[in-house]
């Protein structure tokens, strides 16, 4: 018997049915394999499919969440999935089938449903009962979008070395007036002409 797992959030709720890999000797309960998802989202049809489905879908909703926090233009296109902002409040979601002569599913959904969607991904990412493959989130993103990325990284490690140097001229500036005292070498010279003075 299959196990089965559900994860909520609101208006959006995400099944995953699987079997745990017994020959790495884990729970019952755990599920390791997974051979079905579901996502339900209130007042919507049915989203399913199989395990090599479920990441890309997953990615998709990231990489588009990070474009509209970094106000970018949320676009988002594949093979599996197209996601783009019809305004500021409505997403509109095409799910590809990848059987011949059967339409696309086509999904408008608020910034609720969104924000609530993406919570149930994290929810699963998090669980300690279920194992999936963390596919690396750069490779899947499209080459305009990957160029923009790369672009704020290089930036960023471009501030990085001056940033490290003025760290260091401070810590080494604290270090020498930590150790030079301006009054204690005042009072050493005046000793100093007080002793030859009096030879």
């Amino acid at each position: 018997m299959q196990n089965k797992l559900s994860f909520h959030q609101s208006s959006v709720s995400l099944e995953i049915i699987g079997l745990p890999d017994y020959s790495n000797n884990e729970n019952k309960d755990q599920i390791s394999i997974i051979s079905q998802w579901k996502l339900t989202i209130v007042d919507k049809p049915l989203i399913e499919g199989k395990i090599e489905h479920l990441g890309p879908i997953m990615n998709a909703f990231y990489i588009y969440s990070n474009l509209l926090i970094k106000n970018e233009i949320p676009i988002y296109e594949s093979k599996l999935i197209d996601i783009k902002a019809d305004n500021l409040h409505i997403h509109n979601i095409v799910l590809k089938s990848s059987k011949a002569n059967i339409k696309p599913l086509v999904l408008k959904i608020g910034n609720s449903l969104l924000s609530d969607t993406i919570n149930c991904f994290d929810q699963l990412n998090e669980s300690p009962k279920v194992r999936i493959k963390k596919t690396d989130i750069t490779t899947n993103i499209p080459k305009k979008l990957r160029f923009g990325l790369n672009r704020k990284v290089k930036f960023f490690n471009f501030l990085i070395s001056p940033f490290i140097a003025i760290c260091s001229l401070i810590l080494f500036s604290s270090s020498f007036i930590y150790f030079y005292s301006p009054i204690e070498n005042i009072e050493k010279k005046e000793l100093i002409n007080t002793e030859l003075k009096s030879n």
